[in-house]
């Protein structure tokens, strides 16, 4: 199977880059911020070569993807794969609808 390329959403990188931000406050080292950064990369490489490895959603070409507390929200087009969101799946649902984002 061909390599799928992968584009970010505006609302996917803020999504990361909160995450990322939060645990260098939290710890007050940047050293578990590059780890979960570059476990989160390299998700998604796994899923630019296998684009449906992740779980189907109530919508037909977006699937989720999780990984250890993360959640990576991905829509798949022809040989394309954008990342919609990244979750943190110990956040209250309530802090963000999923749904708001892919309409």
């Amino acid at each position: 199977m061909a390599k799928f390329k992968i584009e970010w959403s505006v609302e996917a990188r803020s999504d990361l880059m909160y995450i990322l931000e939060f645990y260098i406050k939290q710890n007050g080292t940047v050293t578990y911020s590059i780890k979960l950064n570059s476990e989160i990369n390299k998700s998604i490489r796994l899923l630019s070569k296998n684009p449906y490895l992740g779980i189907l959603t109530d919508y037909d070409s977006i699937r989720t993807f999780i990984r250890g507390d993360y959640q990576i929200i991905y829509e798949i087009f022809d040989q394309l794969i954008l990342i919609i969101m990244i979750w943190d799946c110990r956040r209250n649902p309530k802090d963000k609808v999923i749904d708001k984002r892919i309409q």
